[in-house]
């Protein structure tokens, strides 16, 4: 099981802490220090069973600045590798090869 986290991010913060508090072992990847590729993140959204739009945060003011076409799925995956800080979290991939996005922390209890 591993953790897409970023430490500054509240909310990852409280779905590493919900997890540990359960005694998970999983890996945690600080994806802002080691980003993810653009094949990982396709895959990623095949885990999330999602569009790429749910993984971007969309109102990030980079989303603006790139102009980015959100209607253009390769562009939102180039852009979320390019600029890995665009990427919503925490994410949880557990066991099943499934993942969901810690939005509420909750969510990433729903894969145990």
């Amino acid at each position: 099981m591993k953790l897409l986290h970023n430490p500054r991010c509240s909310k990852s913060r409280e779905a590493l802490s919900l997890l540990e508090e359960r005694g998970i072992n999983l890996e945690v990847r600080e994806y802002l220090k080691e980003p993810m590729e653009e094949g990982e993140l396709r895959e990623l959204v095949k885990m999330l069973g999602t569009p790429v739009l749910r993984l971007l945060r969309q109102k990030e003011s980079l989303v603006q600045t790139l102009e980015l076409d959100l209607s253009d799925s390769d562009a939102v995956f180039a852009a979320i590798a390019a600029h890995p800080s665009l990427m919503e979290r925490p994410v949880f991939i557990g066991k099943s090869g499934k993942a969901v996005i810690g939005r509420p922390p909750e969510r990433v209890l729903d894969l145990l």
